[in-house]
């Protein structure tokens, strides 16, 4: 027990170091900050100081000198308000700035970590739930990051400085309120220990409804076709009354919490009061003593309220940094390694070497595969589901690591490479096109950011969509809508097409690229992937197999590994599991185990 305590201890610590690391770069924002709390508090407790001093030596005088002094001591309590009031005014909109600030450098930091994580990351968690600790969270950590130093600062000036001002008035009765204050303190700890846990589970259901949410949104066509808005709206449901729940819960500690040291502070006024009459009884307490005493209460309780109040903000704050900081701990499978070259010129010759490979350490779905494709050849591969074809080509840029065996490019193993120079050697077009929010152009040039309108233009005439895209009203200009909705699959895939023309790599992967298309689209895409081919080293995994006839060489790749190679015409001849899958698509025979 010890031992988890002493960890736990160690958790929190390297935590709030972690934290403050994001108050580094805006140290003068955050030092003026608190340097304004500390006038702001001085002025607060002062006041009751510089009326017992007027009570005392000022307002016994006579007339003339009460009326000749009161305008000096008014101005002068004027200037201190508005120094107050200038640092007032840092406090509030500079100091949002300040955790502003620190909250961008926080999605920065995390949006950088998202898109280093590898494709086994995103194969195991929801986008939505991303998308909840990158908004949701992050604003909790901005509103704790602004206002935890300044409460906890401002407050600490107000009770310690109050709290000496009230021993210099009277000591015992000082410590009577000190000890209703300890009582108070441990109750507060107790009851912060039971609310962590309360806001961290705030914190994981309201992702679930955002993961439900994306999940419902962007499939939204889907759950209309088929008319499945009540299951959808029971899922959402579920996962909204969740987090009431959860939310219900933190709101009737929240709510135990703050009546019971609302109860405590009335309990505090209630000593002053009692034990003052006391000793005013006993000649130890003048009456106007009290009264000061009285105003350094309502200065001690203030920031006691503030606190409480800002205990469920900590918690809150708390909750989302350290979801915030798992996520930045969670290391990237695929790296670069020390030492790794980029890969320069570049022929294409590419070897796989002994290779398995499995998910998750779920089965093999490779085993010992060994297969070489000379630079500038076109190699087909087709096979049934579950057979590896699109594991093999998911390996070759390294979106995922062998298990055994290797890869390599031109002789060289592609972990010795650096990532970027391995994957701008690559192209890829895939069957499922990925058309990102915005122009046509957008999605084009974003095969090579920062390319020249006229080679664009090339690579969207040599994939056959030029002439549709200057039909269209605003050209390059036209908004694709999400996820390319208001172009059609042929179209999609063309625009794709033209992506990688622009980037012109010597390596090509072509993932099923026309399986989902129509009899003409698949015309004009297949000679649009015929020109991107020419003179690269392809892969193509097809099972449309009239499209590969002129590969020049086909592989036939099943859950038992590699079991036929060679062209169209050997593998015809030979009658086996190709002859077979050939003969099942044009004899009018339907193959119900080919992707």
């Amino acid at each position: 027990m010890v031992y988890f305590l002493g960890k736990c201890r160690r958790s929190k610590m390297k935590l709030l170091k972690q934290f403050i690391r994001y108050y580094k770069p805006y140290r003068f924002l955050f030092y003026t900050d608190m340097a304004c709390a500390v006038l702001v508090s001085a002025v607060d407790l002062s006041f009751p100081q510089i009326l017992n001093y007027l009570s005392k030596n000022l307002f016994t005088q006579n007339k003339v000198i009460i009326l000749k002094s009161l305008g000096f001591a008014g101005l002068a309590l004027f200037s201190f308000y508005v120094i107050k009031y200038f640092c007032q005014y840092f406090i509030t909109s500079w100091g949002h700035i300040m955790g502003a600030r620190m909250e961008a450098d926080m999605r920065r930091d995390l949006f950088n970590h998202f898109q280093r994580l590898s494709f086994s990351y995103y194969d195991q968690n929801n986008t939505g739930e991303m998308m909840s600790r990158l908004v949701n969270d992050l604003f909790d950590i901005s509103e704790l990051a602004h206002h935890g130093p300044e409460n906890l600062f401002i407050s600490a000036l107000k009770i310690i400085g109050s709290f000496i001002l009230l021993l210099m008035l009277n000591v015992k009765m000082t410590l009577i309120l000190f000890g209703v204050t300890l009582i108070m303190v441990i109750f507060s700890i107790q009851r912060n220990i039971r609310m962590k846990a309360v806001f961290m589970d705030n914190r994981v259901k309201i992702a679930k409804i955002n993961s439900s949410l994306q999940d419902s949104l962007a499939g939204i066509r889907v759950v209309k076709s088929f008319a499945n808005e009540e299951v959808e709206r029971k899922k959402f449901t579920s996962s909204n009354q969740e987090f009431l729940i959860s939310k219900s819960r933190s709101y009737k500690l929240m709510g135990g919490y703050q009546a019971w040291n609302s109860f405590f502070a009335g309990l505090l006024y209630i000593v002053v009061v009692v034990s003052g009459g006391y000793f005013i009884a006993q000649g130890s307490l003048q009456v106007p003593e009290l009264a000061i005493y009285i105003l350094y209460i309502n200065i001690y309780v203030n920031p006691l309220e503030v606190l409480i109040n800002f205990t469920e903000q900590f918690q809150k704050g708390f909750a989302g940094f350290s979801r915030f900081m798992d996520i930045l701990g969670t290391a990237p499978e695929i790296v670069d390694k020390p030492g790794a070259i980029p890969l320069e010129n570049i022929r294409g010759e590419i070897a796989y070497q002994n290779v398995s490979f499995r998910y998750n350490n779920d089965y093999d779905v490779l085993q010992n595969v060994s297969l070489r494709i000379n630079a500038g050849r076109n190699a087909a591969l087709v096979g049934p589901s579950g057979g590896g074809k699109t594991t093999l080509c998911s390996l070759l840029p390294r979106f995922y690591d062998v298990a055994a065996g290797s890869v390599t490019i031109d002789g060289k193993d592609i972990r010795d490479l650096t990532l970027e120079s391995l994957r701008n050697a690559i192209g890829i077009v895939q069957q499922d096109v990925y058309m990102f929010s915005g122009t046509i152009r957008d999605n084009i040039i974003y095969g090579k950011p920062g390319a020249a309108d006229q080679k664009m233009i090339e690579a969207a005439r040599n994939a056959n969509i030029h002439d549709f895209i200057m039909s269209l009203e605003e050209g390059y200009e036209t908004f694709v809508g999400e996820r390319g909705i208001r172009l059609s699959g042929g179209q999609k895939q063309r625009i794709a097409i033209a992506r990688v023309f622009l980037k012109n790599p010597p390596i090509l992967i072509l993932d099923e690229a026309t399986s989902s298309l129509d009899n003409e689209s698949e015309r004009y895409i297949q000679e649009s992937l015929e020109k991107l081919s020419k003179n690269r080293t392809t892969i193509v995994i097809a099972h449309r197999l009239s499209t590969i006839k002129n590969a020049d060489e086909i592989i036939v790749i099943t859950d038992e590994g590699i079991k036929e190679r060679g062209t169209h015409r050997q593998l015809i001849a030979q009658e086996g599991i190709y002859a077979r899958y050939y003969k099942m698509q044009f004899e009018g025979l339907e193959s119900y185990d080919m992707i």
